[in-house]
C-alpha cells in the first residue's frame, strides 16, 4: 500500500489515523452508483470520509439501475474516463477484470479485513484470487410474505414452498377490490431486471439458457411452463401495470400493504421490515425461493453491489481510499449506530451474521445468508450448461441477449402478445445473436 493511499484513508476509514497530507491536490471523486435504498443511504452517511479528507470532494451521478449499466458500460468499454468509482454488480466484475478495464485491489490496508468478505461473494468478484471489486451489499433471492394476510386466508407458506404453494397462497390472499395483490414480481424489461427473476424462476423449474452446444433452450417444455405459469400468477393475481414494476416499484408495493408476497433479492428484508418506511415491517414472514416439484433447486440467485474503479481513472489513490471506507467494518458500525443493525449493508461479511446484536434486530439475518451460501453459480441449471452464472449467464453477450428478452417478455406481460410468441421470438433472437457473436467457442 503506497504512502498516499495511507494518508487519504483517514480516521475513520480502516486503520489509518491523522489527516490528509498537505502536498495532495484536490480532487473530486465521480461516484456512479444505482438509486436503490442502501446506496442512497451511503450517499448520505459521507460526511466522516470528506471531513477526515478535505481534499477529496464526492460527486454523485445516482442512476435507475438500467441506465446505470448503460452508460458505465459505455464509458469504461471506451475508456472515456467520466467515471472514478462505479458501481456495478457481479455479473460485470470478472468479464470487466478479463478486459483489464478494472484496477485490481490487491492493496487494500490490513485493517480491511478482505478475509471476513463472505468467500462465495468474494469469490465472484476475484480473478485468479485478485480481488477486482469491494462488495458494499450481497444478496440473494426469497420469498417475503404477509403473515396476518396468510392468518386471515387460512394458508401456509412452508419454509421451503414449491410454486404450488406460491401459486394457492396467492389466489388465497389477493383482494382485488382492497388493492391487495397475492404476488408482486419484476415485470420491468431489463437482463438485471424481469430476467434476473425470470432467470433464476426458469433454473427452479429445470430449465436453461443453453445446451451444451450454446442452443438456445427457450423452445424446451422447462421455459415453457416457466414463463406460463409466471403470466398465470402476474394476470390472475399481480397488481395492475406490472409490465413496468422493477425492484424499486415492488418494494413500494409491499411498503404500503399492496401485495401479499413478494419474491426478490434478500437485501429487501432490511427494508420491508423497517417501519419508518414500511406499513406492513411487524407483519412479515420469510421463506427460501421456491422450487418447482421434483426439481432439487432454488433458482441459484447471488448478486453484489460492488465499489470498483476504472483503469481509466485518473484518480487511482483516492478512489481507493474512499471505497476502501465505504465497504468496510467500520461503515457497517456507522450504519448501524445511525439507524440500527437492520439497515447494515446485508450479505458481504461473515463477521455481521456473527455479531448477535445484528441477529437480533434483523429476523431475516439466517435465512439470508443460508440463501446466499446455498447459491451454486457454477452449476445454476439441474440440466448440463457450458455456462456460468445464477440469475445471468456470464458471458458478454448476455447483457444484450437478456434485455432483448427480458424486452419480449415484458410485453407478454403486457398482454402484446402470448407465451408461447414471446418464446418463439426470444429462441429466434437469441440464436441469431448467438450466432453472430461466433458461438460456440
Amino acid at each position: 500500500m503506497t504512502t498516499t493511499f495511507r494518508a487519504l484513508l483517514g480516521a475513520t476509514a480502516l486503520c489509518a489515523v491523522g489527516t490528509v497530507a498537505a502536498a495532495q491536490d484536490n480532487v473530486t471523486l465521480t461516484i456512479a452508483t444505482v438509486n436503490n435504498g442502501d446506496m442512497i443511504r451511503m450517499q448520505q452517511m459521507t460526511a466522516p470520509f470528506t471531513e477526515a479528507n478535505p481534499n477529496i470532494q464526492l460527486e454523485w451521478v445516482t442512476l435507475e439501475e438500467n441506465i446505470l449499466r448503460e452508460r458505465v458500460t459505455t464509458d469504461i468499454a471506451t475508456s472515456g474516463g467520466q467515471y472514478d468509482v462505479l458501481t456495478i454488480g457481479t455479473y460485470e466484475v470478472p468479464i470487466w477484470a478479463a478486459q483489464n478495464w478494472l484496477t485490481p485491489l490487491d492493496d487494500l490496508p490490513e485493517g480491511y479485513d478482505v478475509d471476513d468478505l463472505v468467500p462465495a461473494v468474494r469469490a465472484a468478484l476475484s480473478v485468479d484470487d485478485t480481488l477486482y471489486a469491494a462488495p458494499f451489499y450481497a444478496e440473494s433471492a426469497m420469498v417475503m410474505y404477509r403473515t396476518d394476510l396468510a392468518e386471515a386466508a387460512g394458508v401456509t407458506i412452508p419454509s421451503n414452498p414449491t410454486w404450488t404453494d406460491i401459486t394457492a397462497a396467492a389466489e388465497a390472499m389477493t383482494d382485488r377490490d382492497a388493492e391487495v395483490y397475492g404476488i408482486c414480481l419484476r415485470g420491468k424489461p431489463g437482463w438485471g431486471e424481469n430476467m434476473a427473476f425470470l432467470t433464476a424462476m426458469a433454473n427452479s423449474y429445470g430449465a436453461r439458457w443453453f445446451d451444451t452446444d450454446w442452443n438456445p433452450q427457450f423452445d424446451s417444455p422447462e421455459w415453457q411452463a416457466t414463463l406460463t405459469d409466471y403470466l398465470t400468477l402476474m394476470n390472475e393475481y399481480g397488481p395492475p401495470g406490472a409490465s413496468s414494476n422493477g425492484f424499486n416499484e415492488n418494494l413500494s408495493l409491499f411498503q404500503q400493504g399492496k401485495c401479499g408476497m413478494w419474491i426478490d433479492a434478500t437485501v429487501a428484508a432490511g427494508f420491508v421490515t423497517d417501519p419508518t418506511d414500511s406499513t406492513v415491517a411487524d407483519s412479515v414472514g420469510f421463506a427460501q425461493f421456491p422450487n418447482k416439484d421434483g426439481v432439487d433447486n432454488h433458482g441459484n440467485w447471488l448478486w453484489a453491489w460492488n465499489l470498483a474503479i476504472p483503469a481509466s481513472s485518473q484518480k487511482q489513490e483516492a478512489a481507493k481510499a474512499f471505497v476502501a471506507w465505504a465497504t468496510s467494518k467500520e461503515y457497517t458500525d456507522m450504519v448501524a449506530e445511525a439507524q440500527g443493525w437492520r439497515a447494515a449493508p446485508p450479505g458481504t461479511r461473515t463477521s455481521l451474521y456473527e455479531n448477535a446484536e445484528y441477529q437480533e434486530a434483523a429476523p431475516f439475518a439466517a435465512m439470508t445468508l443460508e440463501a446466499i451460501n446455498s447459491a451454486d453459480t457454477q452449476k445454476a441449471s439441474v440440466q448440463d450448461i457450458p455456462y456460468t452464472g445464477g440469475q445471468f449467464v456470464a458471458i458478454p453477450e448476455f447483457q444484450g441477449i437478456g434485455t432483448q428478452v427480458g424486452q419480449t417478455f415484458s410485453a407478454a406481460l403486457a398482454g402484446q402478445m402470448s407465451a408461447d410468441d414471446a418464446l418463439a421470438a426470444a429462441q429466434t433472437s437469441t440464436a441469431r445473436e448467438m450466432a453472430r457473436a461466433g458461438y460456440p467457442k
